[in-house]
């Protein structure tokens, strides 16, 4: 039986480094996400296979969230994952506070520290309507519904140190900050930077050929 194990091992252990420096990899330098929900859209939307840079801030000590090193810090407009406590799940957010930030929200529009950010229609479906966010200078596009909801108001809050207030580019259709608390620095893993290849769940899960490689 040993001569059959060690037999095993010599003809294998090739593939089984492989598969362990594979795995360090993804959990300490790169790793790939599928998003199953619409929290993100428009800029993510269902069926995204994201690429995440997990050292973005940190050098981490692999499959933990042990931090070697700071190497930089959580930036607004940042779209981050993270394994969030509250949720008891992996979430994609966009940080739209950072520590010391004071932040508001009325009808789906947002104060940061005094200054209301402007917003520029991009079109109408059905009670969905999209906007570009000037995000104190980094834009994107947001979905917001007519009427609002429940999500489309909060009265000021300011960040504490060491945590980060998220929101989803979905804003009547994502459970965020406005649902889950603060982030704490500690439960962000990486930074979204691309889409490397998307599936249309509602097309027979055939790719999306415009959304590859697209940068978020």
């Amino acid at each position: 039986m040993n001569k059959k194990l060690k037999s095993f091992w010599q003809n294998n252990k090739s593939f089984f480094l492989f598969i362990s420096l594979m795995l360090v990899f993804r959990s300490a330098v790169a790793d790939w996400n599928e998003v199953p929900t619409g929290s993100m859209k428009p800029t993510i939307v269902e069926g995204d296979r994201i690429f995440v840079n997990k050292m973005a801030y940190d050098l981490r000590v692999p499959f933990t969230h042990i931090s070697l090193m700071k190497i930089a810090e959580p930036q607004r407009s940042d779209i981050i994952i993270f394994d969030s406590v509250a949720a008891d799940k992996k979430l994609v957010k966009r940080i739209i506070g950072v520590p010391g930030d004071v932040i508001s929200m009325k009808d789906n529009v947002l104060s940061i520290n005094g200054k209301t950010l402007s917003y520029k229609p991009l079109g109408k479906t059905n009670n969905i309507v999209s906007h570009t966010e000037d995000l104190l200078g980094n834009k994107h596009p947001i979905n917001t519904k007519m009427p609002g909801s429940k999500l489309s108001n909060f009265s000021a809050v300011k960040v504490p140190n060491d945590q980060f207030l998220v929101l989803g580019d979905n804003r009547d259709n994502s459970a965020d900050s406005r649902v889950i608390g603060f982030v704490p620095r500690t439960e962000i893993v990486g930074k979204a930077k691309n889409v490397i290849v998307s599936l249309n769940y509602d097309n027979y899960y055939l790719p999306r050929g415009d959304r590859f490689l697209q940068e978020l």
